[in-house]
């Protein structure tokens, strides 16, 4: 049975102000599928080449736990709503949609290929079969690889190829960053869209996708790393050259932080979230303790509230956000990029906005840090073009042709939604 396969080399910086290569033509959806939320967008190209959103749905998530679906029917009701939310804005029906990737803990992994040429010139085949090998060593351990992107080729002894097709050599070497996932949780994810009557039309890596929302081309060339801080999971790319050079994904988000609130202080999740949304932050000021905040309490008559400092609010935030940028240096240093990934860290996502958290990131990291607010889409609402929406909105610049591979767009090449549509099949077959 094929599974969802992902073939590509990130073809360089977009040229801004004409159609890119690869954008979509006619109307698209995309679809985040997030542990707090499900956010579905409708658009189109347009002539400059930028999206325009003609339909916008959002839900909170149901039935997903760190970024993996553990109750279908949970999933099911909130992706439909927030489908049919999109559908009647931009008044058109959905068959499928541009979807994230972070189910399965994803992982990067660095292959190098030799490939025999025999003093001929190098075929699209010859690149297929490079991918098709990248692919079976990435299939162990039930495993599948979702995008493989290559960082470069060496003809005989010449590096440095970004396009190898048509030279002669003996052999091609090839440099893989293979991004690959759980086969078990993609199969869950394409029968959960199934029972929606969606189609997986592409996957994207969510910390790709927020890569692309969020930075501008000189931090993709000269080296950077996104951290998206979302509500189950916090998720690294690593860009230098034009190319994803590495992605990572912490099981630790604002969900936590909002859990840890409602353990310290017993009081109801809800009012957790709310505390933490106007009142977080890591960073603390002398009118903190002076500064008291009513807390219901669980389980107790509504009128019996506690009254908390501040201070008691950032001291429980800060250890946690703290550990949380702890391990994705622990991150970070173990894939050996050090030098690659540069002094640049651009921070997303919807925890990023709590009060000092740059500063304590770049504490932690040793690194220049900026908050990334996504690259503004035309047609969106305001409340729905911030960071906590980084993953959407590069799911659309994705759609828009940005990232886009070289080999996606070689003639004959078969793509990820021809895989997926026969294993939907196969999963109708069994209904």
């Amino acid at each position: 049975m094929n599974q969802l396969v992902r073939l590509g080399h990130h073809e360089g910086l977009p040229v801004q102000g004409r159609r890119r290569r690869g954008a979509r033509s006619g109307i698209f959806g995309v679809l985040d599928i997030g542990t707090t939320k499900i956010v579905c967008v409708i658009a189109r190209i347009e002539n400059d080449g930028e999206p325009r959103a003609l339909g916008f749905g959002w839900q909170r998530a149901r039935g997903i736990k760190g970024g993996n679906i553990v109750d279908l029917e949970e999933a099911e009701r909130a992706i439909r709503a927030a489908v049919g939310q999109a559908e009647e804005m931009a008044d058109t029906q959905l068959k499928g949609a541009i979807v994230n990737l972070s189910c399965g803990q994803p992982e990067s992994r660095q292959q190098n290929i030799q490939w025999p040429i025999g003093g001929r010139a190098i075929t699209e085949a010859d690149l297929r079969a490079i991918m098709g090998e990248g692919r079976r060593r990435s299939a162990e351990d039930g495993r599948e690889t979702v995008h493989a992107f290559p960082l470069g080729f060496t003809v005989d002894a010449t590096p440095g190829a970004e396009d190898p097709r048509g030279m002669i050599c003996e052999t091609v070497a090839a440099k893989l960053h293979m991004v690959d996932a759980a086969q078990a949780s993609l199969l869950n994810l394409g029968a959960t869209l199934l029972r929606c009557d969606l189609m997986v039309e592409e996957l994207v890596s969510a910390p790709f996708a927020a890569g692309l929302a969020t930075l501008v081309d000189d931090e993709k060339q000269l080296g950077a790393t996104v951290i998206d801080m979302g509500g189950g999971t916090t998720s690294i790319s690593v860009f230098a050259e034009g190319h994803l050079l590495h992605t990572s994904q912490i099981p630790v988000g604002g969900w936590n932080v909002t859990n840890d609130l409602a353990r310290g202080l017993s009081t109801p999740i809800a009012h957790a979230e709310r505390l933490k949304t106007l009142h977080g932050g890591v960073l603390g000021a002398p009118d903190d303790e002076r500064e008291w905040l009513p807390v219901p309490q669980v389980g107790e008559e509504e009128d019996q509230i506690a009254r908390i400092p501040r201070a008691m609010i950032i001291g429980i935030i800060r250890p946690r956000l703290e550990e949380t940028f702890e391990l994705v240096k622990d991150r970070l240093e173990a894939a050996g990029l050090s030098q690659e990934m540069g002094r640049r860290v651009v921070l997303t996502g919807g925890a990023s906005q709590l009060v000092g958290v740059r500063e304590l990131a770049a504490r932690v990291l040793e690194r220049q840090v900026r908050l990334g607010r996504p690259h503004p889409v035309r047609g969106l609402p305001e409340t729905a073009t911030g960071p906590a929406f980084a993953a959407p909105l590069g799911l659309l610049a994705w759609g828009a042709g940005e990232g886009r591979p070289l080999l996606e767009l070689m003639p004959g090449l078969e793509r990820p939604a021809s895989r997926f549509r026969r294993f939907v099949n196969w999963l109708r077959d069994l209904a």
